[in-house]
Protein backbone atom coordinates (compact mmCIF):
# COMPACT_ATOMS: atom_id res chain seq x y z
CA UNK A 1 0.00 0.00 0.00
CA UNK A 2 1.29 3.07 -1.37
CA UNK A 3 -0.06 6.69 -0.09
CA UNK A 4 -0.09 9.38 -2.95
CA UNK A 5 2.56 12.68 -2.71
CA UNK A 6 -0.34 14.63 -2.12
CA UNK A 7 -1.50 12.84 0.68
CA UNK A 8 -0.46 15.98 3.45
CA UNK A 9 -2.68 18.55 1.79
CA UNK A 10 -5.83 16.25 2.21
CA UNK A 11 -5.20 15.28 5.65
CA UNK A 12 -6.41 18.86 7.11
CA UNK A 13 -9.88 19.23 5.31
CA UNK A 14 -10.28 15.56 6.57
CA UNK A 15 -9.76 15.88 10.18
CA UNK A 16 -12.12 18.92 9.66
CA UNK A 17 -15.11 17.15 8.38
CA UNK A 18 -14.86 14.18 9.86
CA UNK A 19 -15.05 16.08 13.37
CA UNK A 20 -17.78 18.17 12.05
CA UNK A 21 -20.02 15.27 10.95
CA UNK A 22 -19.48 13.53 14.23
CA UNK A 23 -20.22 16.49 16.75
CA UNK A 24 -23.39 16.93 14.43
CA UNK A 25 -24.44 13.39 14.53
CA UNK A 26 -23.69 13.20 18.38
CA UNK A 27 -25.81 16.37 18.84
CA UNK A 28 -28.75 15.62 16.60
CA UNK A 29 -29.19 11.64 17.64
CA UNK A 30 -30.90 12.83 21.02
CA UNK A 31 -32.91 15.34 19.64
CA UNK A 32 -33.97 12.66 16.99
CA UNK A 33 -34.51 10.17 19.76
CA UNK A 34 -37.48 12.95 21.56
CA UNK A 35 -38.60 13.11 18.31
CA UNK A 36 -39.51 9.57 17.57
CA UNK A 37 -40.51 8.93 21.11
CA UNK A 38 -43.04 11.31 20.79
CA UNK A 39 -44.62 9.43 17.41
CA UNK A 40 -43.77 5.89 18.92
CA UNK A 41 -41.54 4.82 16.12
CA UNK A 42 -40.00 2.07 18.57
CA UNK A 43 -39.06 -1.32 18.41
CA UNK A 44 -40.80 -3.92 20.93
CA UNK A 45 -39.11 -6.89 22.40
CA UNK A 46 -40.35 -10.41 21.41
CA UNK A 47 -38.97 -13.89 21.41
CA UNK A 48 -36.52 -13.21 18.39
CA UNK A 49 -35.04 -10.24 19.02
CA UNK A 50 -32.28 -9.56 21.14
CA UNK A 51 -33.60 -6.19 23.13
CA UNK A 52 -35.82 -7.16 26.27
CA UNK A 53 -37.47 -3.72 26.32
CA UNK A 54 -38.71 -0.83 23.66
CA UNK A 55 -36.20 1.06 22.53
CA UNK A 56 -37.17 4.08 19.86
CA UNK A 57 -35.89 3.51 16.37
CA UNK A 58 -35.15 5.96 13.58
CA UNK A 59 -31.77 7.28 14.61
CA UNK A 60 -30.26 6.89 10.82
CA UNK A 61 -31.66 10.22 10.01
CA UNK A 62 -29.06 12.17 12.45
CA UNK A 63 -26.59 9.83 10.59
CA UNK A 64 -28.05 11.08 7.25
CA UNK A 65 -28.23 14.69 8.41
CA UNK A 66 -24.85 14.96 9.48
CA UNK A 67 -23.70 13.66 6.27
CA UNK A 68 -25.35 15.26 3.77
CA UNK A 69 -24.84 18.44 5.74
CA UNK A 70 -20.86 18.65 6.15
CA UNK A 71 -20.65 16.84 2.57
CA UNK A 72 -22.69 19.52 0.87
CA UNK A 73 -21.28 22.16 2.67
CA UNK A 74 -17.20 21.08 1.95
CA UNK A 75 -18.16 20.02 -1.53
CA UNK A 76 -19.79 24.25 -1.86
CA UNK A 77 -16.94 25.34 -0.09
CA UNK A 78 -14.04 23.19 -2.04
CA UNK A 79 -15.66 24.80 -5.56
CA UNK A 80 -13.96 27.61 -4.89
CA UNK A 81 -10.88 27.06 -2.01
CA UNK A 82 -9.62 24.19 -3.78
CA UNK A 83 -8.69 22.45 -0.69
CA UNK A 84 -8.46 18.95 -2.43
CA UNK A 85 -8.56 18.39 -6.32
CA UNK A 86 -11.79 17.06 -7.44
CA UNK A 87 -11.77 13.84 -9.78
CA UNK A 88 -11.78 14.41 -13.68
CA UNK A 89 -13.80 11.16 -13.66
CA UNK A 90 -16.36 12.56 -11.07
CA UNK A 91 -19.51 13.62 -13.01
CA UNK A 92 -21.39 16.66 -11.33
CA UNK A 93 -24.28 14.13 -11.88
CA UNK A 94 -22.54 11.43 -9.70
CA UNK A 95 -22.61 14.03 -7.17
CA UNK A 96 -26.25 14.57 -7.14
CA UNK A 97 -26.58 11.06 -6.92
CA UNK A 98 -24.69 10.21 -4.05
CA UNK A 99 -26.38 13.25 -2.16
CA UNK A 100 -29.79 13.22 -3.34
CA UNK A 101 -30.24 9.59 -3.93
CA UNK A 102 -29.21 9.71 0.08
CA UNK A 103 -31.54 11.38 1.17
CA UNK A 104 -34.40 9.46 -0.82
CA UNK A 105 -32.86 6.07 0.90
CA UNK A 106 -33.48 8.06 4.25
CA UNK A 107 -36.73 9.36 3.68
CA UNK A 108 -38.00 6.35 1.98
CA UNK A 109 -36.68 4.31 5.32
CA UNK A 110 -38.29 7.11 7.63
CA UNK A 111 -41.42 5.93 5.97
CA UNK A 112 -40.97 2.35 6.68
CA UNK A 113 -39.80 3.41 10.53
CA UNK A 114 -43.22 4.66 10.71
CA UNK A 115 -45.39 2.90 8.78
CA UNK A 116 -43.81 -0.13 8.31
CA UNK A 117 -44.39 -0.72 5.37
CA UNK A 118 -44.65 -4.60 3.19
CA UNK A 119 -41.18 -6.16 2.27
CA UNK A 120 -42.45 -5.37 -1.57
CA UNK A 121 -42.92 -1.97 -1.21
CA UNK A 122 -39.25 -1.48 0.20
CA UNK A 123 -37.47 -3.63 -2.41
CA UNK A 124 -39.58 -1.14 -5.15
CA UNK A 125 -38.33 1.83 -3.70
CA UNK A 126 -34.69 0.10 -3.38
CA UNK A 127 -34.65 -0.86 -7.06
CA UNK A 128 -35.76 2.60 -7.89
CA UNK A 129 -33.65 4.71 -5.93
CA UNK A 130 -30.62 2.49 -7.55
CA UNK A 131 -31.92 3.16 -11.54
CA UNK A 132 -32.20 6.79 -10.45
CA UNK A 133 -28.31 6.24 -9.11
CA UNK A 134 -27.89 5.11 -12.99
CA UNK A 135 -29.90 6.99 -14.54
CA UNK A 136 -27.43 9.82 -13.12
CA UNK A 137 -24.27 8.47 -14.08
CA UNK A 138 -23.30 5.93 -11.58
CA UNK A 139 -21.73 2.42 -13.02
CA UNK A 140 -19.87 -0.25 -12.45
CA UNK A 141 -17.02 0.15 -15.37
CA UNK A 142 -15.31 -2.72 -14.04
CA UNK A 143 -14.54 -5.54 -11.52
CA UNK A 144 -11.46 -7.52 -11.29
CA UNK A 145 -11.09 -10.72 -13.42
CA UNK A 146 -9.84 -13.98 -11.02
CA UNK A 147 -8.82 -15.99 -13.53
CA UNK A 148 -7.00 -13.63 -16.16
CA UNK A 149 -5.33 -11.29 -12.97
CA UNK A 150 -6.94 -8.14 -15.21
CA UNK A 151 -10.53 -7.05 -15.36
CA UNK A 152 -13.34 -7.73 -16.72
CA UNK A 153 -14.71 -4.49 -18.44
CA UNK A 154 -18.55 -4.20 -17.59
CA UNK A 155 -18.92 -0.72 -19.52
CA UNK A 156 -18.03 -2.53 -22.95
CA UNK A 157 -21.90 -3.85 -22.07
CA UNK A 158 -24.35 -1.00 -20.85
CA UNK A 159 -27.02 -2.95 -19.98
CA UNK A 160 -24.82 -5.70 -18.03
CA UNK A 161 -22.98 -2.65 -16.68
CA UNK A 162 -26.59 -0.92 -15.47
CA UNK A 163 -28.05 -4.12 -14.03
CA UNK A 164 -24.81 -4.89 -12.17
CA UNK A 165 -24.81 -1.61 -10.64
CA UNK A 166 -28.62 -2.05 -9.52
CA UNK A 167 -27.67 -4.91 -8.28
CA UNK A 168 -24.70 -3.68 -6.22
CA UNK A 169 -26.74 -0.60 -4.83
CA UNK A 170 -29.78 -2.91 -4.08
CA UNK A 171 -27.63 -6.04 -2.48
CA UNK A 172 -25.49 -2.97 -0.38
CA UNK A 173 -28.51 -1.61 1.45
CA UNK A 174 -30.25 -5.03 2.17
CA UNK A 175 -26.34 -6.62 3.24
CA UNK A 176 -26.52 -3.47 5.77
CA UNK A 177 -30.32 -4.31 6.61
CA UNK A 178 -29.88 -7.29 7.50
CA UNK A 179 -27.07 -7.23 9.90
CA UNK A 180 -28.41 -4.77 12.18
CA UNK A 181 -29.55 -7.43 14.42
CA UNK A 182 -27.35 -5.82 17.69
CA UNK A 183 -26.38 -2.77 19.49
CA UNK A 184 -24.12 -0.82 17.05
CA UNK A 185 -23.29 -4.04 15.06
CA UNK A 186 -24.46 -2.42 11.48
CA UNK A 187 -23.39 1.29 12.12
CA UNK A 188 -19.73 0.04 13.37
CA UNK A 189 -19.36 -2.59 10.48
CA UNK A 190 -20.03 0.85 8.28
CA UNK A 191 -17.68 3.22 9.89
CA UNK A 192 -14.97 0.48 9.78
CA UNK A 193 -15.85 0.43 5.73
CA UNK A 194 -15.96 4.24 5.66
CA UNK A 195 -13.03 4.79 6.84
CA UNK A 196 -11.19 1.71 5.00
CA UNK A 197 -12.99 2.94 1.45
CA UNK A 198 -11.11 7.07 2.70
CA UNK A 199 -7.76 5.46 3.24
CA UNK A 200 -7.98 3.35 0.02
CA UNK A 201 -8.97 6.49 -1.97
CA UNK A 202 -5.67 8.17 -0.70
CA UNK A 203 -3.10 4.80 -2.07
CA UNK A 204 -1.86 4.70 -5.43
CA UNK A 205 -4.40 1.71 -5.72
CA UNK A 206 -6.91 3.87 -7.42
CA UNK A 207 -4.19 5.54 -9.33
CA UNK A 208 -0.96 8.05 -9.04
CA UNK A 209 -2.84 11.07 -7.96
CA UNK A 210 -5.70 9.01 -5.83
CA UNK A 211 -8.88 10.08 -4.91
CA UNK A 212 -8.99 12.62 -2.07
CA UNK A 213 -12.19 13.84 -2.58
CA UNK A 214 -13.55 10.75 -2.36
CA UNK A 215 -11.47 9.98 0.92
CA UNK A 216 -12.96 13.74 2.34
CA UNK A 217 -16.52 12.39 1.81
CA UNK A 218 -15.55 8.33 3.11
CA UNK A 219 -14.30 10.53 6.19
CA UNK A 220 -17.66 12.50 6.51
CA UNK A 221 -19.66 9.35 6.32
CA UNK A 222 -17.46 7.53 9.38
CA UNK A 223 -17.54 10.95 11.21
CA UNK A 224 -21.17 10.68 11.41
CA UNK A 225 -21.31 6.92 11.99
CA UNK A 226 -18.94 7.45 14.91
CA UNK A 227 -21.01 10.11 16.42
CA UNK A 228 -24.32 8.48 16.17
CA UNK A 229 -22.38 4.97 17.62
CA UNK A 230 -22.22 6.69 20.75
CA UNK A 231 -25.99 6.39 21.50
CA UNK A 232 -26.46 2.98 19.78
CA UNK A 233 -23.52 0.97 20.68
CA UNK A 234 -24.59 -1.71 23.91
CA UNK A 235 -26.96 -0.50 25.65
CA UNK A 236 -28.00 1.32 22.87
CA UNK A 237 -30.60 4.06 24.03
CA UNK A 238 -31.71 4.42 19.70
CA UNK A 239 -31.75 1.81 17.17
CA UNK A 240 -30.88 2.96 13.49
CA UNK A 241 -33.85 2.14 12.05
CA UNK A 242 -34.69 1.27 8.10
CA UNK A 243 -34.33 4.87 7.91
CA UNK A 244 -30.28 4.62 8.73
CA UNK A 245 -29.40 1.26 7.02
CA UNK A 246 -31.04 1.81 3.72
CA UNK A 247 -29.04 5.65 3.60
CA UNK A 248 -25.55 4.29 5.36
CA UNK A 249 -26.40 1.23 2.78
CA UNK A 250 -26.96 3.53 0.18
CA UNK A 251 -24.56 5.51 0.27
CA UNK A 252 -22.10 3.08 1.11
CA UNK A 253 -22.38 1.65 -2.59
CA UNK A 254 -22.05 4.64 -4.11
CA UNK A 255 -18.33 5.56 -2.60
CA UNK A 256 -17.57 2.54 -3.80
CA UNK A 257 -18.18 3.52 -7.30
CA UNK A 258 -17.23 6.74 -7.44
CA UNK A 259 -14.23 7.89 -9.43
CA UNK A 260 -12.23 4.34 -9.60
CA UNK A 261 -14.46 1.55 -9.00
CA UNK A 262 -13.66 -0.08 -5.28
CA UNK A 263 -16.36 -2.60 -5.45
CA UNK A 264 -13.76 -5.37 -4.86
CA UNK A 265 -12.55 -3.27 -1.59
CA UNK A 266 -16.35 -3.02 -0.41
CA UNK A 267 -17.00 -6.55 -1.02
CA UNK A 268 -13.84 -7.60 0.95
CA UNK A 269 -14.07 -5.12 4.07
CA UNK A 270 -17.86 -5.92 3.93
CA UNK A 271 -17.64 -9.33 3.43
CA UNK A 272 -19.44 -10.39 6.98
CA UNK A 273 -23.08 -8.44 6.34
CA UNK A 274 -22.77 -9.95 2.61
CA UNK A 275 -22.04 -13.39 3.10
CA UNK A 276 -23.92 -13.63 5.67
CA UNK A 277 -27.28 -12.61 3.60
CA UNK A 278 -26.01 -14.83 1.08
CA UNK A 279 -25.79 -17.97 3.43
CA UNK A 280 -28.97 -16.99 5.33
CA UNK A 281 -30.99 -16.92 2.23
CA UNK A 282 -29.27 -20.76 1.27
CA UNK A 283 -30.40 -21.88 4.44
CA UNK A 284 -33.59 -20.70 4.36
CA UNK A 285 -34.23 -21.88 0.63
CA UNK A 286 -32.30 -25.58 1.77
CA UNK A 287 -35.34 -25.47 4.47
CA UNK A 288 -38.12 -24.94 2.17
CA UNK A 289 -38.84 -21.73 3.45
CA UNK A 290 -39.11 -18.73 1.99
CA UNK A 291 -36.31 -16.79 1.87
CA UNK A 292 -37.41 -13.25 3.05
CA UNK A 293 -38.87 -15.32 6.53
CA UNK A 294 -37.47 -13.53 9.43
CA UNK A 295 -35.62 -15.92 11.77
CA UNK A 296 -32.53 -15.78 14.57
CA UNK A 297 -29.53 -17.75 12.68
CA UNK A 298 -27.92 -14.62 11.32
CA UNK A 299 -24.18 -14.69 12.17
CA UNK A 300 -24.91 -12.57 15.03
CA UNK A 301 -27.47 -15.11 16.40
CA UNK A 302 -25.63 -17.88 15.83
CA UNK A 303 -22.01 -16.53 18.09
CA UNK A 304 -24.97 -15.39 20.80
CA UNK A 305 -25.99 -19.27 20.65
CA UNK A 306 -22.59 -19.93 21.13
CA UNK A 307 -22.32 -18.19 24.61
CA UNK A 308 -21.14 -15.56 23.30
CA UNK A 309 -22.72 -12.52 25.66
CA UNK A 310 -23.93 -9.23 23.12
CA UNK A 311 -21.06 -6.86 23.82
CA UNK A 312 -18.69 -9.89 22.61
CA UNK A 313 -20.76 -10.39 19.61
CA UNK A 314 -20.44 -7.29 18.76
CA UNK A 315 -16.69 -6.87 19.21
CA UNK A 316 -16.01 -10.03 17.51
CA UNK A 317 -17.67 -9.14 14.53
CA UNK A 318 -15.92 -5.82 14.63
CA UNK A 319 -12.46 -7.86 15.01
CA UNK A 320 -13.12 -9.79 11.43
CA UNK A 321 -14.19 -6.95 9.60
CA UNK A 322 -10.66 -4.90 10.58
CA UNK A 323 -9.07 -8.00 9.92
CA UNK A 324 -10.51 -7.88 6.33
CA UNK A 325 -10.11 -4.03 6.02
CA UNK A 326 -6.56 -4.67 6.71
CA UNK A 327 -6.66 -7.64 3.74
CA UNK A 328 -8.52 -4.77 1.47
CA UNK A 329 -5.79 -2.21 2.11
CA UNK A 330 -3.22 -4.44 1.72
CA UNK A 331 -4.36 -6.92 -1.11
CA UNK A 332 -4.79 -6.38 -4.85
CA UNK A 333 -8.03 -6.19 -6.54
CA UNK A 334 -7.86 -9.92 -7.75
CA UNK A 335 -6.18 -11.74 -4.53
CA UNK A 336 -9.10 -9.48 -2.40
CA UNK A 337 -11.74 -11.36 -4.59
CA UNK A 338 -9.50 -15.01 -3.42
CA UNK A 339 -10.14 -13.82 0.38
CA UNK A 340 -13.54 -12.86 -0.31
CA UNK A 341 -14.21 -16.12 -1.58
CA UNK A 342 -12.24 -17.91 1.42
CA UNK A 343 -14.36 -16.04 3.94
CA UNK A 344 -17.22 -16.43 2.20
CA UNK A 345 -16.81 -20.53 2.28
CA UNK A 346 -15.85 -20.07 6.35
CA UNK A 347 -19.00 -17.74 7.32
CA UNK A 348 -21.20 -21.17 5.14
CA UNK A 349 -19.79 -23.33 7.64
CA UNK A 350 -20.02 -21.14 10.50
CA UNK A 351 -23.21 -20.88 9.69
CA UNK A 352 -24.72 -24.25 9.53
CA UNK A 353 -23.14 -25.58 12.16
CA UNK A 354 -25.41 -26.31 15.06
CA UNK A 355 -25.28 -24.52 17.92
CA UNK A 356 -27.40 -25.05 21.40
CA UNK A 357 -30.87 -23.97 20.13
CA UNK A 358 -32.06 -21.23 17.55
CA UNK A 359 -33.90 -19.18 20.40
CA UNK A 360 -31.66 -19.55 23.36
CA UNK A 361 -30.87 -16.10 24.89
CA UNK A 362 -27.94 -15.07 26.82
CA UNK A 363 -28.68 -14.58 30.88
CA UNK A 364 -27.44 -11.26 30.34
CA UNK A 365 -29.73 -9.74 27.83
CA UNK A 366 -32.01 -8.12 30.59
CA UNK A 367 -33.69 -5.19 29.98
CA UNK A 368 -31.51 -3.77 33.00
CA UNK A 369 -28.56 -3.86 30.75
CA UNK A 370 -30.24 -0.84 29.10
CA UNK A 371 -30.52 2.35 30.72
CA UNK A 372 -33.56 2.78 32.47
CA UNK A 373 -34.95 6.19 31.64
CA UNK A 374 -33.82 6.20 28.05
CA UNK A 375 -36.85 3.64 27.12
CA UNK A 376 -40.12 4.04 26.53
CA UNK A 377 -42.38 1.98 27.72
CA UNK A 378 -44.31 -1.31 25.93
CA UNK A 379 -47.24 -0.03 24.29
CA UNK A 380 -49.52 -3.17 23.73
CA UNK A 381 -50.14 -5.18 20.18
CA UNK A 382 -47.27 -2.59 18.77
CA UNK A 383 -44.91 -5.12 16.29
CA UNK A 384 -42.20 -2.75 15.47
CA UNK A 385 -39.32 -4.85 16.41
CA UNK A 386 -36.07 -4.30 14.91
CA UNK A 387 -35.49 -7.44 12.92
CA UNK A 388 -39.06 -7.84 12.46
CA UNK A 389 -40.48 -7.76 8.71
CA UNK A 390 -39.37 -6.15 6.78
CA UNK A 391 -36.59 -3.69 9.04
CA UNK A 392 -34.43 -6.90 10.06
CA UNK A 393 -35.67 -9.33 7.30
CA UNK A 394 -37.85 -8.71 4.71
CA UNK A 395 -40.85 -10.27 5.60
CA UNK A 396 -43.01 -12.49 3.35
CA UNK A 397 -44.33 -9.97 0.33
Amino acid sequence: MTFITGLGSAVGPIVVVFLAALALAFTLTPLVRKVVLRFEIVDVPEARRVNTVTVPRGGGIAVSIAFLAVATLFLLLNQGAHWVPIPITLDPSEVVALLLGGAAAAALGAIDDLFDLRARWQLLGQIVLAIGAVALGISIGFIANPFTGGNFLLSTFGPLAAGFTVFWIVGMINSINWIDGLDGLSSGIAFIAAVTLGIISLTTQVGQIGQPLIAVLCFALAGALLGFLRWNFYPATIFTGTSGVQFVGYTLAILAILGTAKVAVALLVLGVPIIDTFWIIVRRISQRRSPFTPDRTHIHHRLLDLGLSHRQTVLAIYGICLILAVLALLLSGVTQLYAFLGVFVAFGLVLFLPTRGDLYRPDELEAEEYEPGHAAQPGPDIDRGRDRAPKGDPGPP
